[in-house]
């Protein structure tokens, strides 16, 4: 976990029902890092249809800050706790949060999904996503990457093309194959 004075480690910052945002631009407001990820939803209406952003973790958003000095987060009208065990608050793994802005800012199709601890892992080598580990499911013949914030136990699924990843296994070093096999005095 980094703590320096510019870096402190990401916590996840519950708020009120649909007052993410005004939390997010509070927290902005008062020099914090907040983030806010989003996810385009199509709502009718009687008279139309439109498409909305809405926060793919309902009720949360995360936040750079010094878990030490968090009274200022906790004044923030619509804040509701700082995520933790107890009274203290824990901190998200920075790779976790890393991969959710990766496909954010992807601008990959992207929906709340379900918390997955089953499935072939799998990592991924081609694409605006290359270099993220997830988990990978197929839902109606479409693949999906899905990411975890493992102290939320919730997910994010961005659908993925297949190429463009290759399957973990735990536990399993592949030793790497040589460019040429030398021929045995026998084949000759």
């Amino acid at each position: 976990m980094l703590t320096t004075k510019n870096h402190h480690p990401w916590f996840a910052v519950q708020t009120r029902s649909r007052h993410e945002h005004v939390v997010a631009a509070q927290l902005q407001g008062k020099g914090y890092e907040p983030f806010l990820p989003l996810c385009k939803s199509r709502r009718r209406w009687s008279d139309r249809v439109k498409e909305i952003e809405l926060p793919l973790f309902p009720g949360y958003l995360f936040c750079r800050f010094d878990a030490s000095n968090r009274l200022p987060i906790l004044i923030i009208p619509g804040v509701v706790q700082i995520v933790g065990v107890g009274k203290k608050p824990v901190a998200i793994d920075e790779k976790e949060i890393s991969g959710i802005q990766t496909v954010v800012q992807s601008g990959l199709p992207r929906q709340a999904w379900s918390f997955e601890q089953i499935g072939q892992r799998a990592r991924v080598e081609y694409g605006p996503l290359s270099g993220l580990e997830g988990t990978l499911v197929n839902v109606k013949g479409r693949h999906r990457l899905i990411l975890s914030i493992t102290l939320l136990q919730r997910s994010v699924a961005v659908e993925i093309d297949e190429s463009w990843v290759s399957p973990i296994f735990p536990g399993v070093h592949l030793n790497p194959v040589p460019e040429s096999i030398p021929c045995s005095a026998s084949e000759h």
